[in-house]
């Protein structure tokens, strides 16, 4: 089982849950991957749920603000990259045509993060590890284990994201006709972004979660049977890969992938 204690800077170390029903999102996940909830308060109102994969923490959730909700933000998922100073983060974002959402800011006892939007308009976090080292399992069926990114405009992504992380876009080692770009964080291969012909008409430039499983076409059946909606039906590509794109009963999009077995 991939356990992870430290994620180097520049890897994603964080995924987490912005929901308009925390109670029910506890009880799709859990039913969906066997994830147990334990409830963190957090100051007044305000609760914090680890989701645990085994005994290591795997992701997050906590209810939408009324404010966010009136604004229109829609349940989602969000992404955070591990970086060595959130402040020098935010400013070098600024610098490179992003957008900070939030200024740095501490989470006592956890680290110090900060919301950013891409000049493309893509969302994520960076995250500067604390007394909280993130995820601390990946790659394995019920975890983490990828992210894409659907933007219209994949030539500044790469830019901002290459400058920002020191990332690299490459072509898959089959040269994908499809123009797949892989995106690698110094040695490892951490996601991707699919041509700007994938991104569906009237949807923002997002990140996409991926979360492993045995089977996606199983799951995916687990999944809508919990109430969740699919969005794009387990589908192969390349021959070996197997994903599927799913909305949460509140609305919050994410996907599944099946890495074929070995042997």
């Amino acid at each position: 089982m991939p356990h992870i204690d430290q994620h180097p800077a520049g890897n994603f170390v964080w995924i987490e849950l912005a929901t308009t029903d925390q109670s029910a999102a506890k009880q799709f996940y859990g039913g969906l991957f066997g994830w147990r909830a334990a409830d963190v308060p957090m100051g007044k109102d305000f609760v914090y749920t680890m989701f645990l994969h085994g005994d290591r923490d795997a992701c997050a959730a906590y209810t939408m603000r009324p404010e966010d909700q009136v604004l229109g933000i829609p349940p989602h998922w969000l992404l955070y990259v591990a970086v060595t100073n959130a402040d020098e983060a935010v400013s070098r974002a600024l610098q490179l045509g992003g957008q900070p959402l939030s200024p740095a800011m501490d989470v006592p006892g956890v680290g110090r993060m900060a919301v950013i939007r891409d000049p493309v308009g893509a969302t994520f976090a960076v995250f500067q590890p604390g007394g909280h080292r993130g995820m601390g399992i990946v790659a394995e069926n019920g975890a983490y284990c990828w992210a894409d990114l659907q933007t219209p405009d994949r030539q500044l992504a790469a830019q901002f994201y290459g400058e920002m992380f020191g990332w690299e876009f490459v072509l898959g080692k089959d040269k994908d006709p499809d123009g797949y770009l892989h995106i690698k964080n110094r040695d490892q291969y951490i996601g991707g972004m699919p041509a700007e012909r994938t991104l569906p008409r009237g949807v923002p430039p997002h990140w996409l979660g991926y979360f492993q499983c045995e089977s996606c076409e199983s799951q995916t059946a687990r999944a809508v049977a919990l109430g969740a909606s699919m969005k794009v039906p387990p589908m192969t590509v390349e021959g070996q890969l197997h994903f599927s794109v799913l909305a949460d009963p509140q609305g919050a999009v994410f996907a599944l992938f099946a890495p074929e077995p070995k042997g």
